[in-house]
């Protein structure tokens, strides 16, 4: 994809205090492999349910200690990268595609004809992108490759009488809300669906209904700001001056980005229906999104080589959240073979079990919440949690959907507030909006979305959102 002036030029300023994911998780994996020395041993009876394990509630028992030996910790990383491996390479499969789509030059041609054509509209701008980006997280899970769209949505924003804040929130704002309800997101509801050994993206419905209302809400929030800049330049946030001269993309959207653009949108229908269907899985899918890669690099006019190429690239900019799920998995690892993930389970559905299920799935909605701010990455902390909160949810009589439901809103929310979230501050830096001046600016939006998701939680429990 081509680079506009404006991300080429932007600085590379280090962030200030950063923190590592994979040195978090190591200090989690060597405080769980403490705990196996620390915690008593015990362990619940399991049965399968309809092809799923399920915890037999009242069944826990102490068991003889067996605490992680050195070599067991050394080695726990490379047994969870060998558990986690379908869910890494369909991460790593998914990458390589859109890489592939991003090579054809679609999504650039299309954002920069879709922006030429509102110049005398603006006051459309806002709930179109916004629309456009919030798709690409519902569906592909668009993070990261959102960052080099800010080179054409903040001059645009600019010169459409707004200012670099509204064209920034366009973006972020916008991915995050697709991101965060996760219609079809592969890297947080399809992970921890097949974690909690839910049928591939079930429940579709209810998160449809979210994403309408996250995305209207959120719209109205940045719709309001960006008319307070238009009728009050003095009201809004331009960097110093610093796009004053940039220029968007001219890019024209040829027939052959039509076409890929229609083959990308029939993907996702044949995907919905071999779900609904033929209960496709992670295989199924990865093999659609592997059909789609080579389709479009044909119809995109790559060569092998640059499609391979491409492919390359997208996948290497998803192997460190790759390798997250890896690691974080060995977490698990290491609790189940000390035998202390299920005393975990005991206790922490102890102090939540004889509590209304509604009250139950409010305490699961907030520990998503901080966790997320320890793990930012959704795919790992899915891999970290959901073989946790699954059980956890069986014992304490919510839904393993609803459970799955905590996870995906708490972690989508924090994306954009939590100096943890490394695209995030990627996005901060390229813009220049210190992070105190867009903290102190989308806290209203955030706490409002934190209680829309809680709301959503407590219904999701009581209608009984399934299929269980």
């Amino acid at each position: 994809m081509g680079q506009s002036n404006l991300a080429v030029n932007a600085p590379q300023k280090k962030k200030a205090r950063e923190i590592n994911v994979f040195v978090l998780l190591l200090i989690v994996l060597l405080v769980a492999a403490v705990s196996t020395y620390v915690l008593p041993s015990g362990e619940y009876t399991r049965q399968d349910v309809n092809g799923r394990s399920v915890v037999v509630p009242d069944t826990y028992k102490a068991i003889e200690a067996s605490p992680v030996s050195l070599m067991g910790l050394i080695g726990s990383i490379h047994t969870g990268m060998v558990e986690a491996s379908s869910i890494i390479f369909f991460v790593l499969i998914i990458g390589g595609t859109f890489g592939i789509l991003t090579a054809t030059g679609t999504i650039e041609a299309f954002i920069s004809t879709l922006s030429r054509k509102l110049a005398n509209q603006e006051k459309w701008l806002i709930p179109i992108m916004m629309l456009f980006f919030a798709l690409g997280g519902a569906l592909m899970g668009m993070a990261e490759e959102t960052l080099a769209y800010l080179g054409i949505m903040i001059p645009l924003a600019i010169a459409l009488g707004f200012d670099v804040m509204t064209g920034t929130a366009i973006v972020l704002i916008g991915a995050s809300v697709g991101f965060t309800t996760a219609v079809m997101n592969p890297f947080t509801v399809g992970i921890a669906q097949g974690i909690a050994q839910l049928p591939p993206f079930s429940g579709m419905g209810y998160r449809i209904v979210l994403f309408v209302v996250m995305y209207l809400v959120s719209v109205f929030f940045v719709y309001r700001y960006a008319m307070k800049v238009k009728r009050d330049r003095g009201y809004g946030f331009f960097a110093d001056g610093k796009y004053d001269k940039a220029e968007t993309a001219n890019v024209k959207l040829e027939t052959r980005h039509k076409i890929v653009l229609g083959c990308f949108l029939l993907n996702f229908v044949v995907l919905a229906y071999g779900v609904v269907k033929f209960e496709w899985f992670i295989t199924e899918i990865a093999g659609l999104f592997t059909l789609l890669g080579i389709v479009i690099a044909i119809v995109g006019k790559l060569s092998p080589g640059e499609t391979v190429n491409a492919f390359m690239k997208g996948a290497s900019g998803l192997i460190s959240g790759a390798l997250i799920i890896g690691v974080a998995r060995a977490i698990v690892v290491i609790l189940t073979n000390g035998h202390v993930i299920d005393t975990i389970l005991y206790n922490a559905s102890s102090a939540i079990h004889h509590l209304p299920p509604s009250l139950s799935v409010v305490g699961m909605y907030l520990l998503q919440s901080v966790i997320h701010l320890i793990v930012p990455s959704g795919s790992g902390q899915a891999a970290l949690t959901m073989p946790i909160m699954a059980p956890l949810a069986d014992l304490v009589g919510v839904t393993r959907q609803t459970a799955v439901l905590c996870f995906s809103m708490a972690d989508g929310i924090g994306n954009i507030i939590f100096p943890t979230s490394g695209y995030f501050m990627a996005g901060l830096a390229i813009a220049g909006i210190p992070w105190s001046r867009w903290a102190k600016w989308i806290l209203p939006l955030i706490l409002t979305q934190y209680a829309i998701g809680l709301v959503a939680v407590i219904v999701a429990q009581l209608i009984g959102y399934g299929p269980f």
